[in-house]
């Protein structure tokens, strides 16, 4: 059990019974730790296997948990999550409680009741608004919130719901009603009957405590109100409990979640024993070092208990930071990087293409079905299949016969979608319809694009016509999109949101769309909010194994408005850590912004001084004129003998590759390759010239120059 496990590891395994918090930071084996101290103590004989409930948050993570203990030989465990365990008690137990009644049916959804509760208050809800509704009852209900108590918690809590709270508060009532009189219950009230079973009957409470006496609790940083009132029941004043989370890792706040029993587990339970595992055996270090720099300008109360990496795995390829003109462009390379990484041999279930709203991917799926490279669209559906864009598409298909044709392309869109009730200036609150507003907002950014940028298309031997700028014409581009994006895949590059990627990872990572008002979101207005945010993108760079990009586009289409690159991205050196320089003693160091240039092949903006030097990515195909390169290599050497100084001197070997690949012809052009300043201009520019224009090494002599 001990065999092959890390220091600190071993000190959570074998922690003697009682309280134990493990500060699990990404990618530190806290599964491994938790199933084998599971297993350690039931090998020992300290406990039983069947006297253990270990909880999660996935029915994935449970499964796994599962086999793990049943290979380590402790597969009589009980793995499952809150509302699962919460299932078999209830039902184990309905006969009793129930005084022989049948157990009320479970709804899966809230939304349909939901609905009709809206509309026995008054209160005028479609599809959307129902869903943002049953979200607003779902986190009072794990908050402990009744109905009456709604409005002055949802104040409390900064909450943004779709209708005034004193609405919703009414809503939640009618919705508690209805289930009442159709003899259902939804999962909170699953957890609050195995809550109010413990409580409540001793009998009950007895024989479920004689059963589960052993506790571990996964994920712990995401536990709510309700499920901490349950787990307090489950433990009965007891205190053997294993609690595993990263307070670093807290991104689920809206829906209840809090990292405070976490933070707080030390100090409630005396005697606690607080293990911290920071050997990351996920990531490369240079994924690893920025992950580190990301977190560690966290504030707030998470930060307390913030954990500092160190890479377990051999050195890799460093992050790359790109900086394209707009989204359009950033989504062309990242498809192009993806089909490379394939070719390489990466298998394209390894690579991951990450963004923080879901109405993001139409960029992405679009690059990556063009460049013919396969993907699946994860925790939501395929842009074009989104029932608001659907239905968006025959709206503007429908505006062409009733808006005049001479109207502007985006102004016709911006007015057919007002058609169906959205306002482009008024984003609305509740998550769901906020959602839905962003993927119609996505359809007015293509027609800007489209507007943009009519491209010249060939029409056979005739000649090239410019492409229409017309609503018909955006329409059938919609529908040309549409058909190629739904081409079914096996396996492909996930695409997912930050929130659908948490407890997953891939050999190659990209992190899109990395500007200010994206990420952080315009809607995080407070500084609890604006650190979540910051803790979503630690979550996103933790998910790369090996290769890690990080990009965003200046503009959301080409001619947009300028934005700031993500305020939580350090500046990267070649080493993925933030690069700084110092000041007066006492001071704070400063930030250093180093000269931007742009890749001469793909556009993106060069902040490492080798890649501004070549002009070029890393990744970007090298034109290099190889009988230039050695000409200049021997012209070097000669000049470098002739003045007695190093090689290095006269001019870098990256310099000599630059000049080689960018052929500068004129002082204007040698100036431009970085590093090349006026004294070397004056005392090497004629010999390249010469060199760039055919002259052999040997006709060429240094010129005398004074420092």
């Amino acid at each position: 059990m001990l065999a092959g496990l890390d220091p600190d590891q071993r000190t959570a395994v074998t922690a003697p019974a009682g309280p134990v918090c493990i500060l699990a930071g990404a990618g530190t084996g806290k599964t491994r730790a938790v199933t084998h101290r599971i297993a350690y103590r039931t090998m020992s004989g300290e406990i039983s296997p069947r006297h253990v409930l270990a909880v999660t948050f996935t029915a994935r993570a449970a499964a796994e948990m599962r086999a793990r203990l049943g290979a380590l030989g402790a597969g009589g465990v009980q793995a499952r999550t809150f509302h699962a365990a919460a299932l078999r008690q209830v039902r184990y137990f309905a006969p009793r409680l129930l005084e022989g009644r049948q157990m009320p049916e479970l709804v899966e959804s809230k939304a349909r009741l939901v609905g009709l509760a809206a509309a026995r208050a008054g209160v005028r809800a479609d599809r959307t608004a129902a869903r943002d509704l049953a979200g607003e009852i779902e986190w009072a209900k794990s908050s402990l919130v009744e109905p009456g108590e709604y409005a002055v918690a949802a104040a409390k809590a900064l909450r943004e719901p779709p209708y005034e709270p004193a609405r919703v508060a009414e809503v939640f009532a009618a919705y508690e009603q209805l289930k009442r009189r159709q003899g259902v219950i939804d999962f909170e009230d699953l957890l609050r009957a195995a809550v109010w079973g413990i409580e409540e009957h001793q009998d009950v409470a007895d024989q479920i405590r004689a059963q589960y006496r052993h506790f571990v609790v996964d994920e712990y940083q995401d536990v709510n109100p309700l499920q901490q009132r349950l787990l307090d029941a489950w433990l009965g004043g007891r205190d053997d409990v294993t609690v595993v989370g990263d307070a670093s890792q807290t991104i689920y706040s809206f829906t209840g979640a809090t990292s405070a029993y976490l933070i707080d587990f030390p100090r409630q339970r005396r005697g606690a024993v607080v293990v911290r595992l920071v050997r990351d055996y996920r990531s490369t270090p240079q994924v690893v070092g920025l992950a580190n720099a990301v977190i560690r300008q966290a504030r707030g109360t998470e930060a307390k208990l913030r954990l500092e990496l160190v890479g377990q795995r051999p050195p890799g390829p460093e992050p790359e930071l790109k900086i394209f003109p707009d989204e359009h462009g950033e989504a062309i390379a990242v498809a192009r990087r993806c089909r490379e990484l394939i070719a390489a041999g990466t298998p394209a279930s390894e690579i991951a293409v990450l963004f923080r709203t879901n109405a993001q991917s139409e960029t992405y799926e679009e690059a990556l079905a063009d460049a013919e490279v396969p993907y699946v669209v994860r925790g939501a559906e395929r842009f074009f299949e989104r029932a608001e864009v659907r239905q968006a598409m025959i709206a503007l298909r429908a505006a062409v016969r009733s808006i005049p044709g001479e109207t502007p392309l985006v102004e016709a869109v911006v007015e057919a979608l007002a058609a169906t009730g959205w306002n482009r200036h008024h984003p609305p609150p509740g998550g769901a319809a906020r959602e839905q507003w962003e993927a119609l907002a996505a359809l007015v950014a293509l027609a800007e694009e489209y507007a943009a940028s009519p491209e010249i298309l060939p029409i056979g031997e005739a000649g090239r016509v410019q492409r229409e700028v017309t609503l018909a014409a955006f329409n059938d581009e919609l529908a040309r999109r549409a058909e190629q994006q739904h081409a079914p895949t096996v396996s492909g590059v996930t695409l997912a949101s930050l929130h659908s990627a948490k407890g997953l990872e891939w050999d190659a990572v990209f992190l899109v769309g990395l500007a200010d008002g994206t990420l952080p979101t315009t809607y995080a207005k407070t500084a609890e909010q604006l650190e979540e945010e910051r803790r979503l993108l630690y979550v996103g760079v933790t998910r790369a194994r090996h290769v890690l990009w990080l990009s965003y586009g200046q503009s959301r289409s080409p001619g947009g408005r300028t934005r700031r690159p993500c305020r939580f991205l350090p500046q990267l050196t070649r080493g993925g850590a933030a690069e700084t320089r110092t000041t007066e003693p006492g001071r704070k160091p400063e930030r250093r912004r180093p000269q931007v240039s742009s890749c001469r092949i793909c556009g993106a903006t060069l902040l490492a001084g080798a890649d501004r030097k070549l002009g070029r990515c890393p990744t970007c195909p090298s034109d290099l004129d190889e009988d230039l390169h050695e000409r200049l290599l021997a012209w070097r050497a000669s000049t470098a003998a002739q003045l007695k100084v190093p090689a290095y001197v006269v001019f870098t070997d990256a310099t000599l590759v630059a000049v080689a690949e960018r052929r500068p012809a004129d002082p204007a052009q040698l100036l431009a390759i970085a590093g090349i300043g006026p004294r070397k201009l004056g005392q090497y520019g004629d010999a390249v010239f010469a060199l760039v224009a055919g002259a052999s090494p040997d006709d060429l002599a240094p010129k005398n120059f004074e420092n």
